[in-house]
This record gives structure tokens, C-alpha cells and sequence, in this order.
């Protein structure tokens, strides 16, 4: 596990003394399994319309709204989405932007027909599809247009949240999506995969280059923290606190805490914490933001004047409801594939992929495949699995570690193999990105027969 530590400095300006490489170390932090798993029977249909469309923001310090220059932006609309687990939602999609775009949901295994380029090809300008995406599991997960090339501007991601069917004791549930932005000289962004000379990299929570959250004494806040980068792996600190990682990925986990209060985010990646506010009133705690080069206060939790919740925080909080996750995966009788990442050989971008490209991989429906993930490249690469979860595999491969996790920064020159159950039939992406700025989104595909 990588060691996080912190200068000895003034409270409104400590930093983390990390680099790029321990960033991507961290992510093989150690968690717990997940809870037992708890089933669920489908509760109904939901009509959803989306459209991706121009936008503007303004990256003022309280927030996007008039009052400061705008930022032309590609977006799916403003706000959190929330639903139930077991909820179908009969989903209308529009594409409002200049360019073809689809729309891709990330973390939702097992929606083979909603699928993008895989199963559902980009939309012109103009067109719309319809098609289902029922929420099989509870947890933090996010939906982008999915653009090619020619991207204008920046497409902001937007929060999807699916709630369980049992109660969670939270007193607020809050979604803190951060972003990372280039600006050009004259205000405009930078979309990932585009070369950012000249350009100033700043960050925000929701929209705001500074965010506050208050809160009464002993109030217990669940936090879902969303890595909205396209490129970049992210710390971030909450100094002072007792942070308690809930789930990872859209996945529950055994709960522990975090260490030093401080999180690891793969670009797409997402933790649930749960805070207590502890501390008389008025008591701050700093919220930093590290991403590999230094820490810089993106905002801060506040314990406001109002009377207390309650007499005393709760006490450790129990796991989340489970997701029916596979209990064990037999790796013995495992499918065994290898993959190479960090070179564009066999891989597309994203406006040049073809479904009738021959897939990475196929896999029979309920087997376990194991995939052998190796980084030629001179830089660390982010792998996504679209459709299942996997598990990270000691090196002898005679276990793994205990979380679930879509997402995976891997260094230059090291090789991760990573473990799931085939269980649900159908055609999904695959996906690589360099954790440089202007590298591009390449994708291929997999099959689950």
C-alpha cells in the first residue's frame, strides 16, 4: 500500500507528498468483501429522456451561474440521477450535439442491449434511440455521451445514483463529481484527447473551484465521491476525519477506513465514505485535491451552529446491502485470455470502431475468465471492463483482493490480472486510455455466449 503522508505545514495549506506513481499504487488499497447479498424483484418502469446537447458553465468559486465567463460545454443535463434497484427505465435518448454520440453508462453490468458501438451505434445529429437499462445493483455510477474525435468541448459526465430497497441510517446523501478542466488562454476548455499547450488545469466539486459542505454536530453524512476526469488519476483528502470507505465502484465493501482520511480515484473511478461530523460548531476540515504533481484546498466540511443531531455520533456503521456479487470464482476452470495495453494495435478510437472487428475475447456464459493485463506503454493506462465486475488477482493468482472494482490504472512495464464471472450474455467494450490528456479513447469488445 502506498504511504501517504503530509508536510509539516500551516492547516489551510498542507500537502501530500505523492507522486503520479503513487496515485496508481494506491488503487490496490486493500478493502473487505462485500456484504451477503440480498435479492431483489423488479419494482417497475421508468420513462427517462436524455438528451446530449450544448451547454454552458461558469467556473466561478460558488458555482456554476451567471456572474463569470462561460464555458461552452456537451452535457446530458444538470443533477443527480436517482432510482430504485430493480427499476427498469425505458430510456429515450437524444442527440442534440453537433457530432454523433452515444450514450454510455458506466459501472451497470449486464445491459448487453444498451451496450454502446457494441450493441447500440452512435446516434447522428438530431437522431434519437430508445432502449432499457434495468438497474440490477444499488450503488454510485455515472452516464457520458460517448463522442468521437471530434469533440468541440469538454462532455461532462452526470451522477447515477441506484438506491437500494433497505433503509441506510445517513442523515445526507451527497453526490461531489469532481471534474478536471484545461483552459485556454481565452477561457475555453480543452476536451480530453487534445493536446493542452498552453493551457491552465484546474478542478472543481460540482461545478465550483471551491466547495463547502455543512452540517450539524454529529450528523452522519454519506458521501459518493466520482472521479469525472477523462484522464487523470485523483486523490482526495478529507483532513482530519474518520473516513469510512463504504463501496467501491458502485460496489459494497466490508467498511474500513480510509487512510490518513485520504482516497484514490481512477479516472471514472468512485468511493463511497460515510462522515460523521464531529467537532463543536463552527470546526472545519479541509478538503484537498491531489493529482500527482500537489495538493490544492478544493473546498472544506463545515460544522455548522445548529443544534446537534444527536448526543453522540452513531456508532461504526454496518455494511451495505450486497448485490448478489458471485461469493467465489473457481480459477482452476477459468477462461484465460491476455491483453495488451499502452500500444493502439488492435484497438480503435472510438469513431472507428466496428462491430464486425473481431472481438478480444469470447467467453461462455458462466465461467470465470481471467484476463492477463499487460502496459507496454511509456506511461500508466486505465482499463475498463463495461458489463462485469472483476476482482484483482494476487500475482500467484491463488486469490485476490477483497473488492470488486470496473476500473483499473495499471504502470508502464507491470502486469495485472484481474478475475470475474461471466454471467451475463451479450457484447461489451472494453476500454484503454493513457493518463495523458491528449491520448486518445481506444476501445474493442468482448462476448459472453
Amino acid at each position: 500500500m502506498v504511504r501517504i503522508g503530509w508536510m509539516a505545514s500551516p492547516p489551510a495549506s498542507p500537502e501530500f507528498s505523492l507522486t503520479r506513481r503513487d496515485l496508481i499504487a494506491a488503487l490496490g488499497a486493500a478493502a473487505f468483501c462485500p456484504a451477503l447479498p440480498a435479492t431483489v424483484a423488479a419494482q417497475g418502469r421508468i420513462a427517462v429522456a436524455l438528451q446530449a446537447k450544448p451547454d454552458r458553465i461558469s467556473l466561478r468559486p460558488d458555482g456554476p451561474g451567471p456572474g463569470g465567463p462561460e464555458i461552452p460545454v456537451w452535457s446530458l443535463g444538470s443533477g443527480d440521477l436517482r432510482f430504485k434497484r430493480g427499476e427498469v427505465l425505458d430510456v429515450t435518448f437524444g442527440n442534440e450535439l453537433p457530432v454523433a454520440a452515444a450514450l454510455d453508462c458506466r459501472g451497470l453490468d449486464g445491459v448487453a442491449a444498451a451496450e454502446p458501438l457494441a450493441s447500440r451505434a452512435r446516434l447522428a445529429a438530431g437522431a434519437k434511440d430508445s432502449f432499457q437499462l434495468p438497474l440490477r445493483h444499488a450503488g454510485t455510477f455515472l452516464c457520458e455521451p460517448l463522442i468521437g474525435d471530434g469533440s468541440t468541448a469538454p462532455a461532462r459526465p452526470r451522477p447515477l445514483i441506484v438506491t437500494g430497497t433497505s433503509p441506510v441510517a445517513v442523515d445526507r446523501d451527497e453526490v461531489l463529481l469532481i471534474e478536471e478542466w484545461r483552459l485556454r488562454p481565452d477561457g475555453s476548455a480543452i476536451p480530453a484527447g487534445n493536446d493542452p499547450k498552453d493551457s491552465t488545469q484546474i478542478h472543481t466539486i460540482n461545478g465550483k473551484t471551491s466547495y463547502d459542505i455543512s452540517a450539524p454536530a454529529n450528523a452522519r453524512l454519506r458521501l459518493r465521491f466520482i472521479n469525472g476526469s477523462q484522464r487523470s488519476v485523483l486523490a482526495i483528502k478529507l483532513e482530519n476525519l474518520d473516513v469510512r470507505v463504504m463501496a467501491i465502484d458502485g460496489q459494497p465493501a466490508e467498511p474500513f477506513p480510509a487512510r490518513n482520511g485520504a482516497l484514490v480515484l481512477a479516472p471514472g473511478g468512485r468511493t463511497d465514505v460515510f462522515v460523521d461530523a464531529a467537532g463543536p460548531a463552527g470546526t472545519s476540515f479541509p478538503i484537498l485535491l491531489h493529482d500527482g504533481t500537489q495538493a490544492r484546498p478544493v473546498g472544506k466540511l463545515a460544522i455548522s451552529n445548529d443544534p446537534p443531531l444527536r448526543p453522540a455520533p452513531f456508532p461504526p456503521a454496518p455494511p451495505l446491502p450486497g448485490n448478489d456479487m458471485p461469493a467465489q470464482l473457481d480459477l482452476k476452470s477459468a477462461a484465460r485470455f491476455e491483453l495488451t495495453l499502452g500500444t493502439p494495435t488492435e484497438w480503435f478510437r472510438t469513431a472507428d470502431f466496428k462491430p464486425s472487428a473481431a472481438p478480444a475475447f469470447q467467453a461462455k456464459a458462466g465461467r470465470p475468465v481471467v484476463l492477463a493485463l499487460t502496459n507496454r506503454g511509456p506511461i500508466a493506462s486505465v482499463f475498463h471492463l463495461h458489463g462485469h465486475h472483476f476482482r484483482l488477482l494476487d500475482r500467484l493468482d491463488d486469490g485476490w483482493k477483497p473488492f470488486w472494482l470496473d476500473t483499473l490504472a495499471i504502470e508502464p512495464g507491470q502486469t495485472q490480472r484481474i478475475a470475474f464471472l461471466a454471467e451475463y450474455p451479450g457484447r461489451y467494450l472494453i476500454e484503454q486510455v493513457a493518463t495523458d490528456w491528449a491520448a486518445p479513447r481506444l476501445v474493442r469488445w468482448y462476448s459472453v455466449q
